[in-house]
């Protein structure tokens, strides 16, 4: 079955960086465009980064610029390098496909404040 583990997650300063690991199993990692999504108290869950197959990647606007995604389809992980934090990114990430996205895993929190 599908599981994805999410870690890397703290309590950074803002302007701090933090990298996000995603190890995910159960289906062929490599065939599927892959994502980052985040979610803060009382707000909807929201796309932040996503990697195609192909490599090509696009960002929310909030982010783009200070996070950077990539993967390493060898060891079947994804990738969230995060620079410049500022305290609206304190959310819990979620990592999962882009298209159709399945069971979710636990998430990383990641805060940041001062």
């Amino acid at each position: 079955q599908v599981q994805l583990v999410e870690s890397g997650g703290g309590l950074v300063q803002p302007g701090g960086s933090l990298r996000l690991s995603c190890e995910a199993s159960g289906f062929t990692f490599s065939n599927y465009a892959m994502s980052w999504y985040r979610q803060a108290p009382g707000k909807e869950r929201e796309l932040v980064a996503t990697i195609f197959a192909s490599g090509s990647t696009n960002y929310a606007e909030s982010v783009k610029g200070r996070f950077t995604i990539s993967r390493d389809n060898t060891k079947n992980t994804l990738y969230l390098q995060m620079n410049s934090l500022k305290p609206e990114d304190t959310a819990m990430y979620y990592c999962n496909k882009r298209f159709q996205p399945g069971t979710w895993g636990q998430g990383t929190q990641v805060t940041v404040s001062s």
